[in-house]
């Protein structure tokens, strides 16, 4: 049984408490628990109007006496919420360690439980606190909390847990904070579901509600609704509102929206730092809008906000791209007088837009200026030095370059350009840089060994490619199939069989061990100059190995028999691959087409093709001229016609040859036999290993 007490009753009760008259009382004002022994007046009727009082205190009746006239109650004095030196609450931090432990599931000796579980314990927790939990709290175990979806779930069901509590504009924005960390797809969503809610709980968001909005989105139409929500909740914009609406203008990369801030920001007398400042003009640098970018700079001095190193860098770049070499000269020369100490980035963008106008000596000039200031330069720097000398006629300039920046100069470096060289064609240049990488590092560079040993190839020096695969290991560096196989490759493609004979023997004594790629260039090599006996022994080789033939090499095979004449044994190799589960490909299929075609088997060129189209094997250009001039030259002119149609009909387009068997079949020559004109190197008419 409880009993209501008034606060007057509850004062007079602490009074007669402080005098230790009050018989029945056993314990002290400063205990939290107090027995009173009060008069019962129960049987007494109560009065039909009485007085409400601001606060009832509830007591426990623990015993009564024998007439029932008075009582012993228990009173618990209300807890009370810590306070401040201005009189605010402070938040309870035991509480809101308590319900962190809770949902995150701190507790090592408890079971797993699910998060359900954990607000059903929440639940309870907070139905056992005599005052409710407050916004602030709230708002200090969401920051705490340190999953983005946690904290909205807890976010969703504070009114449930607490059914007096409600969100204020403060835990709102800590949601959305969190929320603006979340790596979640469903993000945006998220966010438009709280505003959602705030509209309808009727919430004014602060200033910082829309700053954070602000980070979030990326859109122009969300932006839109973040200047409307400004002016909905009647706020007004700050320096940092300001400068979150630019930087937001900036991400989504629209410069124009981004300096129409800016001008409503300058009206209104804020002012950005330089990272504000660097961001906005290289936003417009790239958009190339020049008036703009000027303007902003110029404001940057009259705020007194000195452009950095960072800042001029942007403005040379730009005009640099525009062709204006003179105004970027003027920048850094500014920049130079205004005491700021131009870095890598800076040097190699003066350096370009100089190139850029073709000014070589005021560009190598530069360059010396940048080494006597001890800036080390990267492989850009030197990319736009060899590029504008090679655009201008004078490589030969670039032993100066080379020389005044020899300090800095590695094998990193001399790689770089080694495989540069390479790349634009002078081969020459190439090795006498990497002539000189030898002699003067003892440790080389494999891309740069490997970059040079295809230069050479590609230039036909098989003499030094095979020299310098036999001296890289001196450089630290070991030889590989690949660096074998780009060798072979060039040796087959100039006819150099004895030179490909022994580079092969000497691999399989020194290792590495050949590949698959080796295989197939050899026998592709050997079919070349008409070894057949050759080429069918490293096919049986290659049977015997660890490698296994794959189509590619039963291709080179069968292209090797059938251009020597052998189309017997071509025919057999085609049905051998297929026994061995190879699906021929259009490749395989063109091949013994013309196999059959330069033997005169007409019909069996014929048989198969069609079988080619029924195994879904799809034959392109080269297999439809393959068959037309077989078909033209053997007369069957009504043929001919059907199966040029069939190749439109497929969506093929018709090539120079295609056109070029046309017009001999229009000529209207009676000749049964026509002369083939034989490609020069393989001795096909059209060979579908071109």
């Amino acid at each position: 049984m409880y009993l209501e007490i008034n606060p007057i009753l509850m004062k007079s009760l602490i009074f007669l408490n402080k005098k230790k008259s009050w018989k029945g009382v056993v314990s002290s004002r400063s205990a939290a628990m107090k027995v009173l022994r009060l008069p019962c007046y129960s049987h007494l009727k109560p009065p039909a109007a009485h007085r409400h009082f601001a606060t009832k205190y509830t007591a426990k009746i623990t015993s009564s006496s024998p007439t029932g006239r008075s009582v012993a109650v228990v009173v618990t004095p209300p807890a009370t919420l810590p306070v401040d030196s201005r009189g605010y609450a402070l938040p309870r931090r035991d509480l809101i360690c308590r319900v962190i432990d809770m949902l995150l599931h701190r507790n090592p000796h408890s079971s797993l439980i699910t998060i359900d579980d954990r607000f059903s314990d929440l639940s309870s927790y907070f139905q056992s606190l005599s005052v409710s939990l407050t916004p602030a709290e709230a708002s200090e175990i969401l920051k705490s909390l340190n999953s983005p979806d946690l904290a909205l779930q807890f976010f969703h069901r504070c009114s449930s847990l607490c059914p007096k509590f409600r969100h204020d504009a403060f835990t709102y924005s800590r949601i959305l904070l969190m929320l603006s960390h979340s790596s979640s797809s469903k993000r945006i969503d998220q966010v438009r579901e709280i505003l959602s809610q705030m509209d309808r709980d009727q919430i004014r968001g602060t200033i910082s509600t829309v700053n954070i909005l602000i980070k979030i989105f990326s859109s122009n139409e969300d932006l839109e609704l973040c200047t409307g929500l400004i002016k909905k909740w009647d706020l007004r914009l700050n320096a940092y509102t300001y400068r979150c609406l630019l930087q937001a203008h900036i991400r989504s990369r629209d410069s124009d929206r981004a300096f129409n801030v800016y001008m409503e920001m300058w009206s209104k007398g804020y002012q950005l730092d330089i990272f504000a400042y660097n961001m906005l003009l290289d936003a417009l640098a790239k958009d190339e809008q020049l008036d703009r970018s000027y303007k902003v700079f110029k404001d940057m001095k009259l705020k007194h906000c000195n452009p950095d190193e960072y800042t001029y860098t942007i403005m040379i770049r730009m005009t640099g791209k525009m062709g204006r070499a003179e105004e970027s000269l003027a920048l850094f020369e500014e920049m130079l007088t205004k005491g700021c100490t131009p870095n890598l980035i800076a040097y190699n963008t003066m350096i370009q837009a100089l190139s850029k106008s073709g000014m070589v000596d005021k560009a190598i000039l530069l360059f010396c200026n940048m080494i006597k200031n001890n800036c080390r330069p990267n492989e850009f720097t030197y990319s736009i030095i060899l590029n504008v000398l090679v655009a201008e006629g004078q490589l030969g300039r670039l032993d100066e370059v080379l020389e005044v920046s020899n300090k800095f100069i590695n094998k990193s470096i001399y790689a770089y350009l080694v495989r540069t060289l390479s790349k634009l064609g002078h081969s020459s240049e190439a090795h006498r840089l990497f002539c000189n990488m030898w002699s003067f590092h003892d440790g080389g560079d494999r891309d740069a060994y490997i970059s040079m040993l295809e230069s050479l190839c590609r230039g036909g020096k098989t003499v030094e490619a095979i020299e310098l695969l036999s001296k890289v290991h001196e450089k630290g560096i070991s030889t590989d199939t690949m660096m074998y196989n780009t060798v072979l490759s060039t040796l087959g493609k100039l006819k150099q069989v004895s030179h490909l004979h022994d580079l092969y023997e000497k691999m399989k004594q020194d290792g590495p061990f050949p590949d698959i790629f080796t295989y197939n260039i050899l026998i592709s090599s050997l079919g070349r100059v008409g070894k057949v006996k050759e080429a069918v022994e490293v096919f049986e080789e290659l049977e015997s190995s660890d490698c296994k033939p794959d189509i590619i090499s039963y291709n080179s095979l069968i292209n090797c028999l059938g251009k020597n004449g052998d189309v017997d044994e071509a025919h057999m190799r085609f049905l051998e691959m297929q026994d061995k589960g190879l699906n021929p490909d259009v490749v395989t299929y063109s091949t013994l087409i013309e196999c059959f075609g330069k033997t005169d088997k007409v019909e069996m060129a014929r048989s198969l093709f069609d079988r080619m189209i029924t195994q879904g094997c799809c034959p392109n250009i080269v297999t439809y001229n393959i068959l037309l001039d077989c078909l033209e030259r053997a007369g069957r002119t009504a043929e001919t016609v059907d199966l040029y149609a069939k190749l439109r009909e497929q969506g093929l387009t018709p090539d120079s040859i295609t056109y070029a068997i046309l017009d001999r079949l229009q000529s209207g020559s009676n000749r049964k036999f026509r002369v083939r004109r034989q490609n020069p190197i393989t001795g096909w008419v059209v060979s579908p290993l071109r």
